[in-house]
């Protein structure tokens, strides 16, 4: 809700952030803000871009700055105030004369609350689609506060419309000679909305592409949607049984395929609509999908052609059986959990929980003998599949009984022959091991190494098969116990213990996986791992940060071949051909038997070569493709592999895949291995993960806790009662409903305020350091709604003072008639600039924003712009010029160099400034971002007004302190030269900026002695400012205040000369860094001096 003004922060954050990301923003003191008011000619109010007003929004440091009152309007405002009091007055002794009752019925009219402020109605935007936005009047009720939505609004669609997103090439068709710069963006799953690790990867991708952009480089950051088989097939399947109660199998698969494609029309739709509102510059005229035609041609060459070379095979092998989603996974798609013993579980399609963690022994009867042997398993059930037991070869206790078999007392006339093996630990357990070959990976070789039976005992959906005698038809988890009860009967059954292990789980159902036989298809992965491993370590691709290129060498090391199959019907179906001869039973995991064609004609043809003679029909696997790899192919795909086309020419390799650390081995690996096998080149050159987002209590996001947060409902603001209802749309358990409400309802009590997207980016970025996961906390983000705030109500008043016709120069170059304070900002801008393209470049994206930050906040607006108040005001035609002309070359470039992390509020901003001569740069993200400059470049007038500043304010602090309001004394004593002159030179910049109250400013060398009956301030190791106290202060008081002082400055410097003196500070800091810390421990050492001579003085003063 807008309104022209604002009434409190829902949030409770009283300020936006100071260091960035961080708490309250640097706060202003109020000797400060007394100063540079006073300095304009103003004896009341806050500058009017220190708080503004922010729409639907309370004012965060105080009122807006009126503007300077003329002594009639002054006049005129103390008779209006002596009225009132009169009528109040008059009013009090009404009440006082009156009875009880109605003496109380007037207190409750005196406490009536205030007046409600109006409330604006929603904002609508007049300008038609896809045109440049008509810019109202600042003066407008929507746009007197910072008001997101109509700051927001128009934007986007003109960019995308004018072609802004699109690649520029040079008129030959390559890219330009400034270079290129092409992302293409990991592709969300088009399963539903997008959540703030998609904001947060989002936000860092579109400030590379929009800093190079302006850095005049080809750019292209190319936008999709992956096709998510899993994922997408399992949620639309259990959205067609709550709706129609029917299963896939009752729409049969094309029915069903086409019913997914609806499915995903609309919420594709969705997630291209949350890209945009986030201000995302991607290129759409080259959006992709995952099965679009063009990407689906790439996944059925690769396919072929791998198969053809025989790194694609076919195999009867264990796989990662899902009976719950009926599907094969690979490794990466199971997680682990760990239990430390008898723990139960909830597993889909189960009543009551499951018990594991438990390790059970029995024995097996030895045939012709009365002898058994013990054997012990956490997985009951699957002796039902054991076809051996294994001994260790020099075990005693077995030697007489290898060779010989032990019986299944359960399956009629299975015989399960004794081996000896030496993979058998003869020191654990009983020394002997069941063997289930079919159903286990350490069995499985066990197994082909002794010739075992493979029995599979399971149907796809965890139901006992005809392979289990008596038990078929019973669930899997059932069979456990009933297994154990039989046992218990036949006098088999030995004892059960609590046994730490791992528990496979499906990271989609949480099903717990079985390990089954299954003939799938399989890619070699070895070779082409050590391919993908030298690449990175020869520099060719680089991965940041550290650690996540340390995982992917780990990961490579120790690769299995990839299990590509997938028994599901939305995917790529796998575009190969079995070959059923007549009067032959082939058998489905005879690779020989399969055929790979682009097209069925081209299979036929090579099944015809490879079987002369024989009368066969072909049949195509029914199976897709893992989705991983056809995003594997990604960055190529995309750009029009397998064709030539031009971008794949002129824009590959990319230039940076930016992504979460948990996908480095499902994606940014297999890009790896699979870009340099089908191109022969890298995909990428540089590979940046982000953290992984957590809530505000370091939680993982997750549906079931209710902290995944909608980037839309930042951006636009939601009331708690909505956040609850999205929770009932979901597939949630009434019971994970209500405890998601409860998060909900402790994070946010009174729902998610408006914050805009250009505040999310913002803060999405700040929080990116390159470290640990970050813990996201709306307070944080809304902050940075009011930093946006600061910036729109500093543009308002620099606005405000450019005259009518006002041209800026032709350029920002200085024109030697810059007062000190404009030499100052000027240098602070250049400074800027080059410390934001540093950063930037070199990933530091928390220092990149922290920049832009302390030069809007600390530097633009609380200093300059405020202190440019009294030139503007009071100087010469020439000065006053001067001064406009510095403060608008200073707020152009600021919106430029925060033009990639807030591309709405800049342009809205940026389209209203005055161009300078002969530019026509149509938008904000074409124009050219600030570098550094060498003329700009003066640490002399750097010192020299902060030099001015830190006088200033120490000479507020002491007036302040000691409560001196008028005819105050001051001198200045400087230390060395160059503060002295600066002194000398400024030292009317110091009187006006220390306030109305100081009568006399005297410059004294640092070779006087301290002046007499005087306060001291020290302002840095150059200087000192003095206050003549004497007989105006309390001596006693004021001795031990200045004691308390010199207590603390002593603490601080103990605490800087042992950090100065620590021997791993000293190897491992900056040399930069470390001068600077040596710097603090003078000003230090210098402050205690000072305070060292306050005491004295004021002893001296109490024998005067």
């Amino acid at each position: 809700m807008a309104t022209n003004s604002a009434r409190g922060n829902p949030i409770n954050a009283s300020e936006g952030p100071s260091k960035v990301g961080e708490g309250a923003p640097p706060p202003v003191a109020a000797d400060v803000k007394g100063a540079v008011k006073e300095a304009a000619g103003q004896s009341d109010g806050a500058g009017v871009h220190a708080s503004g007003q922010d729409a639907g929004m309370a004012p965060t440091a105080g009122k807006a700055e009126p503007k300077v009152k003329t002594e009639k309007e002054l006049e005129k405002e103390r008779k209006k105030a002596e009225k009132a009091a009169k009528f109040e007055q008059k009013k009090a002794k009404a009440a006082a004369q009156a009875a009880p009752a109605a003496n109380s019925k007037a207190k409750e009219k005196k406490a009536k609350a205030p007046k409600e402020e109006e409330v604006l109605p929603p904002y609508v935007e007049e300008t038609p689609s896809g045109e440049k936005k008509q810019l109202r009047s600042l003066d407008d009720p929507q746009l007197k506060a910072y008001n997101p939505i109509a700051v927001e609004s128009a934007w986007y669609e003109w960019w995308e419309k004018s072609g802004f997103f699109k690649p520029v090439f040079a008129p030959d068709g390559k890219v330009k000679e400034e270079g290129s710069f092409v992302i293409v963006i990991p592709p969300p799953n088009v399963t539903g909305a997008l959540h703030m690790g998609h904001a947060l990867g989002n936000s860092l991708q579109d400030v590379m592409i929009r800093w190079n952009r302006m850095h005049g480089k080809t750019t292209l950051w190319l936008p999709g949607c992956d096709h998510a088989g899993i994922s997408t097939q399992s949620v639309v399947e259990n959205m067609l049984w709550r709706r129609q109660g029917k299963t896939r199998h009752d729409l049969g698969r094309k029915k069903f395929v086409e019913t997914v494609w609806e499915w995903k029309e609309d919420y594709h739709k969705r997630i291209n609509n949350a890209q945009r509102k986030m201000g995302g510059s991607t290129d759409w005229s080259r959006e992709a999908f995952t099965m679009d035609k063009n990407l689906s041609a790439a996944v059925t060459e690769t396919f072929v052609k791998l198969h053809e070379e025989g790194t694609i095979y076919r195999a009867n092998r264990l796989v990662n059986w899902c009976t719950k989603l009926n599907t094969a996974l690979s490794n990466l798609e199971v997680s682990n959990k760990e239990l430390a013993g008898r723990t139960l579980l909830d597993v889909p399609g189960y009543d009551k929980k499951v018990e594991f963690g438990i390790i059970v022994h029995f024995k097996y009867p030895i045939e012709g003998t009365d002898e058994t042997i013990e054997v012990a398993t956490t997985r009951p059930e699957t002796m039902l599949g054991d076809t051996g037991i294994a001994v260790h070869p020099q075990d005693e206790r077995y030697k007489h009984l290898v060779g010989k078999n032990a019986v299944h007392p359960f399956i009629k006339d299975r015989l399960m022959p004794i081996v000896a093996d030496e993979y058998v630990d003869k020191e654990f357990g009983t020394g002997a091991v069941k063997i289930t070959p079919a159903h286990d990976p350490n069995d499985f070789a066990l197994g082909k190494r002794h010739n075992l039976e493979f029995i599979n005992i399971l149907t796809d959906d965890g139901l006992m098969n005809e392979n289990a005698g008596p038990y078929k038809g019973q669930k899997r988890f059932d069979v456990r116990y009933t297994i154990q009860a039989d046992l218990k009967e036949r006098g088999l059954y030995v004892d059960k213990k609590d046994n730490p292990m791992k528990v496979p789980l499906c990271e989609k159902s949480k099903d717990v996986i079985e390990p089954i036989m299954k003939p799938q298809w399989w890619m070699r992965m070895k070779d082409m791992a050590a391919e993908a491993i030298k690449v990175v370590q020869d520099g060719q691709i680089k991965i940041k940060p550290e650690s996540a290129e340390k995982s992917y060498y780990r990961w490579l090391e120790d690769i299995q071949d990839w299990c590509l199959s997938r028994q599901l019907w939305w995917g790529h179906q796998c575009p190969v051909y079995f070959a059923k001869i007549e009067g032959e039973s082939g058998d489905p995991a005879d690779n020989n038997l399969w055929f790979a064609g682009r097209t069925e004609e081209e299979a036929q043809a090579k099944a015809e070569k490879a079987l002369p003679g024989k009368k066969f029909t072909l049949e195509r696997d029914e199976d897709v493709l893992d989705t991983w790899f056809s995003s594997g192919l990604w960055p190529f795909s995309t750009l029009g592999w397998p064709n030539k086309t031009h971008d794949l020419e002129t824009l590959y390799p990319t230039s940076v895949l930016e992504t979460g650390w948990d996908i480095l081995f499902f994606w940014i690996a297999r890009m790896i291995m699979l870009g340099l096998k089908m191109v022969g080149q890298i995909p990428f050159r540089e590979v940046y993960c982000h953290s992984l987002v957590r809530d505000s209590e370091g939680r993982k996001m997750s549906k079931s806790l209710g902290n995944v947060i909608d980037p839309l409902d930042v951006i636009s603001g939601i009331p708690l009662e909505k956040l609850h209802e999205k929770l009932a749309l979901g597939n949630l358990h009434p019971a994970e409903v209500e405890k998601a409400k409860k998060y909900q309802k402790s994070a946010f009590p009174e729902g998610i305020p408006e914050c805009g997207a250009d505040a999310l980016r913002f803060c999405m970025i700040n929080y990116t350091t390159g470290g640990g996961d970050i813990n996201f906390d709306i307070k944080v983000m809304h902050g940075y709604r009011k930093f946006c705030n600061k910036i729109y109500q500093a543009t308002k008043y620099v606005l405000g003072k450019l005259d009518q016709g006002f041209v800026p120069e032709k350029t920002g170059k200085l024109t030697g008639k810059e007062s000190l304070a404009e030499k100052w900002i000027l240098h602070k801008m250049n400074a800027a600039a080059k410390e934001i393209n540093e950063a930037i470049a070199n990933r530091e994206f928390n220092r990149s924003t922290t920049t832009v930050y302390q030069y809007w906040y600390n530097h633009l607006c609380d200093v300059y712009i405020e202190n440019s108040k009294a030139l503007i005001q009071d100087g010469t035609e020439d000065e006053k010029r001067s001064a406009v002309n510095t403060l608008y070359t200073a707020l152009d470039n600021a919106l430029k160099l925060i033009h990639p992390f807030m591309p709405f509020l800049t342009e809205e901003l940026w389209q209203r400034l005055p161009r300078r001569p002969s530019d026509d740069t149509p938008s904000i993200m074409l124009s050219q971002y600030p570098t550094y400059d060498a003329e700009l470049d003066n640490p002399a007038a750097e010192a020299a007004y902060e030099l001015v500043l830190g006088c200033s304010k120490g000479i507020r602090s002491l007036m302040a302190e000691y409560a001196l309001k008028d005819e105050a004394k001051v001198y200045v004593q400087a230390y060395d030269a160059t503060a002295h002159q600066t002194a000398v030179e400024q030292v009317q910049s110091i009187k006006s900026l220390s306030g109305k109250g100081v009568t006399t400013i005297e410059v004294i060398p640092g070779s006087d002695a301290r002046p007499a009956g005087c306060v001291a301030f020290p302002v840095s190791s150059a200087a000192a400012v003095f206050l003549h106290v004497k007989g105006r202060v309390d001596i006693d008081d004021e001795l031990a205040k200045a004691a308390k002082k010199l207590e603390k400055t002593r603490t601080a410097i103990f605490k800087q000369q042992k950090l100065l003196a620590d021997p791993g500070y000293q190897q491992k800091v900056a040399a930069a860094l470390q001068e600077a810390d040596r710097k603090k421990l003078a000003d230090l050492e210098s402050e205690a001096v000072g305070f060292e001579g306050t005491i004295a003085q004021f002893e001296d003063l109490k024998l005067e």
